[in-house]
């Protein structure tokens, strides 16, 4: 799976990449703002994957699935 963190280092984006380690997801982390702002991103931070584009809320939330799954196996 494909993930892409894209982060300015805030609060927030510390706090869904401890997220990503605690649930082993390999991830590749995009901090260039110029980029970012080409891409229409506005807020961060925003995590994609090969299906979705999400904020802050919604990759919690996939986050949390993928942490029950885990927890489950």
């Amino acid at each position: 799976m494909s993930v892409v963190l894209y982060t300015n280092h805030c609060p927030c984006c510390e706090v869904l990449e401890s997220r990503l380690k605690a649930v082993g997801i390999r991830y590749r982390v995009v901090d260039d703002v110029r980029m970012m702002l080409e891409m229409g991103l506005t807020t961060m931070p925003m995590l994609e994957t090969k299906d979705m584009m999400m904020n802050y809320p919604a990759a919690l939330q996939w986050l949390e699935e993928r942490m029950k799954t885990t927890n489950e196996n």
